[in-house]
Formats: structure tokens, C-alpha cells, sequence
């Protein structure tokens, strides 16, 4: 009789490989490196960027399914193309689709500018920066008229663009049906019928309890006469810049795996009544504190003293307005009078009042928009 008291167990073959495993995982365990703060731990680290990726961080895979993609979604505008979204190195809702569909875009020769709600400088748009600038070998830049590809959210720039520029908008939510009924299956088929009564019936109920259409961003719109659109989070100001454009905009949303398209020249119309026509967002007396201009689209910043100011959001073009305020927003093109959103010739004012636009006039003062 054995005394379990006593009783050895013998090591397991299972036992020693995990030993083993363990002990290859300690040998293997990298040290840390000492540093004062994660810039210098990422300069001292060998290397000039990151190994075993593809050029542009996807594979070319990954770059032709998303090419594919872009190419229905701008021989079918407006519509919403699937397709399989990857994991990258930001989280979810941070501009995964945006990235995604940049990068399988950019070339060696390319220039890529990234912004954020106006903002060059800000944490998202400068990480995004950074991952291209470290994988695909771009060269980046601030400045709107000398980017090939412009990777934006919530923001179309205030500056013309071209035709040899594309415009990637970061989406977090592709369908604006899904403000009236939160059924994919049932929007679907909304759209696949152009049956879109359940939005004007919502656009009227927003009239019967504010007097005016009260959608600040994701204002919807009407593409080529047949698609109903979500144009991204941009604000109503941006809205009329989609419309009849020399460039490419492309939507792209990675936690939604959906990339839509409007091409250049596209008819654009956001949705309204005869009775209660679209209006962009008005800044009645107010200008930009640091470059005068009132024919941008304005931020409200409240100083610690609780003073409210007005500053341009399109950080970029308001820096080029403090050295030369009577810079046109159409100024880098062989051409003038540029029709671009508010401000500009055939556009509503910015004080929304119809009489200065049947008239055609833009932007007066020091904004020189069009002249």
C-alpha cells in the first residue's frame, strides 16, 4: 500500500515541453529599452521602420480589393460597396477605412495630407501622417493645393480642389436612413427602390418643431438623382462644395467595411423643401480673430476668460490669410470665380439672405473669394 503522503509524481512529457517552452520564451524576452520618453525609445530602435510589412502596410491584396471597390463605387455614385475591412494600427472609428483606402491608393511620387475637423496638428491626423510617411515613403504636407491624395475628417477644405486630387472622408456611419429606422435589411431595400419617404417624412416633422431644418452634420443628400447619401460629419457649410466638383471624393468606412464614391462632376443636392430651402451655418457679424476672414467656416473658442472667439477651422488656409488677406480660395487655378461652397459666385452667402444670391455676389471685405 502506498502512502499518498509520500507518493511522487513523475514529470509528464507534456510537462517538459512546456518547461521548455517557457524557458526559450525567458531566453527569447527583449529587454527594455531605457529611455526618457517613446520618441527617443523609437529613435534608438534599428532600423528605418518597420519590417516584414508590404510597401503601404496592406498587402496587395488587400490594395486590389479595395481599388475594386473604389472603382463600383464611382461607376455606381452614392452607392455603398462592401468590402473586407482590416485591422490596422488604430482602433475602430478612428479613421480605419479612411487608412485603409489612402494607403492602397498612394504612390512613392504621391503627397498626402491628413486633417482633422480643420486641424493639421491634431493627435489623429498626425498619426495617420506618420503611418504613411513610415510605411508607404510619401511624402506628406499642410498644405491643401500641393497634396495629391487629402485624407479628411469631418472637414472638406476650404481651398478649390482639383482634378488631380482625391478626397478620402472618414465615415463612422455610411447609411442616413439609419437615423429613421436602425434596420440594414430594411434600408437596404429603401435604397434598392429609391423609396426614401420615411427621410422627408422625418426632414418635415425637423420643420414642424424648429421652423428650419435643424441637421447640423451628416446632412443628407441626393446623388445623380437616384442614391440617397450620408456626405460624412462634415458640416452643413461643406455640403454644397460635393456638387458638380473637378475632384474625386471618395467615402470609406472601416468598422463598417462600406466605401462609396462621388465622382467628379456629379450632381449633388442635399434634400429640401420648396418652402424651406437648405441654409448652411451663419456667422452674423462675426470674423475670423486671427486672419479677418468671413467667408470661411468658423470655430467658436471660449477663452479662459469665458470670451467667445471665432477662428477659421481650416488651420492651413487661415495661416495663407494672415499673410495675405484677399487670398481667393480658387488663387492656385488658372481660373477665377470658382463656384465652392458659400462665399463664392453662385453660392448662398454666408449671411444667408437671398437677394446677394440671385445676384451671384460672393464673399465681400477682405475675403476676395472669386475676384
Amino acid at each position: 500500500m502506498t502512502d499518498r503522503g509520500t507518493e511522487t509524481t513523475a514529470a509528464s512529457p507534456a510537462d517538459d515541453a512546456t518547461d521548455g517552452d517557457s524557458t526559450a520564451a525567458d531566453d527569447c524576452a527583449g529587454e527594455a529599452v531605457g529611455a526618457d520618453s517613446v520618441a527617443a525609445a523609437v529613435e534608438g530602435l534599428s532600423g528605418g521602420g518597420p519590417s516584414g510589412y508590404n510597401y503601404a502596410y496592406l498587402d496587395e491584396h488587400t490594395k486590389r480589393e479595395v481599388r475594386r471597390a473604389v472603382l463600383k463605387g464611382i461607376a455606381i455614385p452614392g452607392h455603398q460597396v462592401p468590402f473586407a475591412s482590416r485591422p490596422m494600427p488604430l482602433a475602430r472609428g478612428w479613421g480605419t477605412g479612411g487608412i485603409q483606402t489612402s494607403l492602397s491608393l498612394l504612390g512613392p511620387e504621391d503627397t498626402f495630407k491628413v486633417i482633422d475637423q480643420g486641424s493639421d496638428e491634431s493627435v489623429n491626423a498626425a498619426n495617420v501622417r506618420r503611418l504613411a510617411e513610415t510605411t508607404a515613403n510619401v511624402e506628406t504636407a499642410t498644405d491643401t493645393t500641393e497634396a495629391d491624395v487629402v485624407q479628411t475628417r469631418h472637414r472638406i477644405p476650404e481651398e478649390v480642389l482639383t482634378d488631380d486630387q482625391i478626397l478620402v472622408l472618414q465615415v463612422p456611419i455610411t447609411d442616413p436612413l439609419r437615423k429613421v429606422d436602425s434596420s440594414d435589411a430594411a434600408n437596404r431595400r429603401r435604397h434598392a427602390h429609391a423609396n426614401y419617404g420615411k427621410m422627408w417624412v422625418h426632414l418635415y416633422e425637423n420643420v414642424v418643431e424648429w421652423g428650419e431644418i435643424q441637421i447640423a452634420s451628416r446632412y443628407p443628400v441626393m446623388v445623380a438623382d437616384r442614391y440617397l447619401m450620408d456626405p460624412s460629419p462634415i458640416p452643413r457649410w461643406d455640403v454644397p462644395k460635393l456638387d458638380d466638383a473637378d475632384t474625386l471624393f471618395l467615402f470609406a468606412a472601416g468598422r463598417e467595411a462600406r466605401i462609396y464614391a462621388v465622382p467628379p462632376h456629379t450632381e449633388v443636392e442635399p434634400l429640401a423643401f420648396e418652402d424651406e430651402s437648405f441654409q448652411v451655418e451663419r456667422f452674423p457679424d462675426q470674423a475670423c480673430r486671427s486672419c479677418g476672414s468671413t467667408d470661411t467656416y468658423l470655430t467658436e473658442v471660449e477663452t479662459d476668460d469665458g470670451d467667445r472667439l471665432y477662428v477659421c477651422n481650416d488651420t492651413s488656409f487661415c495661416l495663407k490669410r494672415q499673410d495675405d488677406p484677399a487670398l481667393a480660395k480658387d488663387h492656385h487655378l488658372d481660373r477665377d470665380g470658382v463656384d465652392w461652397g458659400p462665399g463664392t459666385p453662385g453660392r448662398p452667402p454666408v449671411d444667408g439672405t437671398a437677394e446677394a444670391a440671385d445676384s451671384g455676389e460672393g464673399a465681400d471685405g477682405e475675403g476676395g473669394d472669386g475676384a
